[in-house]
């Protein structure tokens, strides 16, 4: 039995080719990429989420889960092709998760790869001649077949060798998503996710906050990343920011990355968000950081405020008033104008 390897984002797409080539009595390996910036965070588990669970229970297929974090990191530092309209490098991407999924093909005797791709669904991806070069950069020159719009493609090697038959495969081309839709119902799909952002590198709001990042810690890691995605976050100078938790699951979560070099602040008596502070912090930054914690906390209409600072054992106290909210204004790390921004 011939066999492909199915780059699996999990959405209706690539469910659909998936299936249109496991019934043309393919053997499918699904194979999911998870990167530091696919929320929810963190997506580091190499477990499938529930609806993973269910989609592979449901669809009679396995689906497994391979990081590429560290990597890329790399490319997400300095895109050989760039950004698109945030700091989103999506042609390094995938040519990342299509050298891995050639790997995987080499490594378990599959004859081809297979993508939920549709030509002309993403500007800078997805565009004929832009698939052409990613798949020449990734060493996999017509062993990506894309069942959604092969037939707007040159065929590729296994519908050359007739272990595919073309002529059941389709067309589809832009961003309408009414004929996969249609064909899902002729498939019998009617429970299937929602198409959402997934990768937060799409995201201006997500995308700023990188920024601000990597122009003031260029060696950043993975657990830096894993901060940008949650609670609200303030640079009070080059070599410092804070982060604070909106709610107990983002202070829960602050309390687990926390470094030994960091600090945390809390108001006790009042219900108070968790303060994160990463950095070099000097005495008055100290100070503002306790201000902006006092200012979110339920405390935040008295005078004066009593702060806590934990540095491992060490643990301080300062009296301070809230924060006003010029001060909020002019530290936050965000775009200053978006109505969206979670106060």
């Amino acid at each position: 039995m011939s066999k492909a390897i199915a780059l699996f984002s999990g959405g209706l797409d690539s469910i659909l080719a998936t299936l249109i080539i496991r019934k043309q009595g393919i053997e499918v390996e699904a194979v999911k990429f998870r990167t530091p910036f696919i929320s929810p965070n963190p997506p580091h588990s190499l477990c499938l989420s529930n609806q993973e669970i269910n989609i592979a229970q449901k669809l009679g297929f396995d689906i497994n889960i391979f990081h590429i974090g560290h990597e890329f990191i790399d490319i997400v530092k300095n895109p050989a092709h760039g950004y698109g309209k945030n700091m989103n490098p999506c042609i390094d991407c995938r040519i990342l998760m299509l050298k891995k999924a050639r790997d995987i093909m080499n490594q378990t005797d599959a004859d081809f790869i297979i993508t939920g791709e549709v030509l002309g669904q993403r500007p800078m991806s997805q565009r004929k001649e832009t698939l052409y070069h990613i798949d020449k950069e990734a060493g996999v020159t017509d062993y990506v077949l894309r069942p959604l719009s092969a037939k707007l493609l040159s065929p590729t090697i296994p519908e050359l060798k007739k272990i595919i038959n073309r002529d059941v495969l389709y067309n589809f081309n832009g961003r309408s998503r009414k004929p996969q839709i249609t064909l899902a119902k002729k498939l019998g799909l009617s429970d299937y996710p929602l198409p959402t952002g997934g990768c937060l590198l799409t995201d201006p709001i997500f995308a700023y906050r990188l920024r601000d990042l990597l122009k003031h810690n260029p060696d950043s890691n993975i657990r830096d990343f894993d901060l940008l995605k949650i609670g609200r976050h303030f640079r009070l100078s080059p070599l410092c920011k804070i982060i604070v938790g909106r709610d107990k699951a983002e202070n829960e979560i602050l309390e687990s990355l926390a470094g030994n070099e960091d600090s945390l602040l809390q108001v006790e008596g009042y219900g108070s968000p968790l303060t994160l502070i990463t950095g070099q912090a000097t005495d008055e930054i100290l100070r503002v950081a306790a201000s902006i914690c006092a200012r979110y906390s339920d405390a935040k209409k008295l005078s004066e405020v009593e702060v806590v600072i934990m540095n491992g054992d060490n643990t301080v106290s300062l009296r301070v008033s809230p924060a006003d909210n010029e001060m909020i204004e002019d530290l936050r790390i965000g775009l200053k104008s978006s109505i969206i921004m979670r106060q």
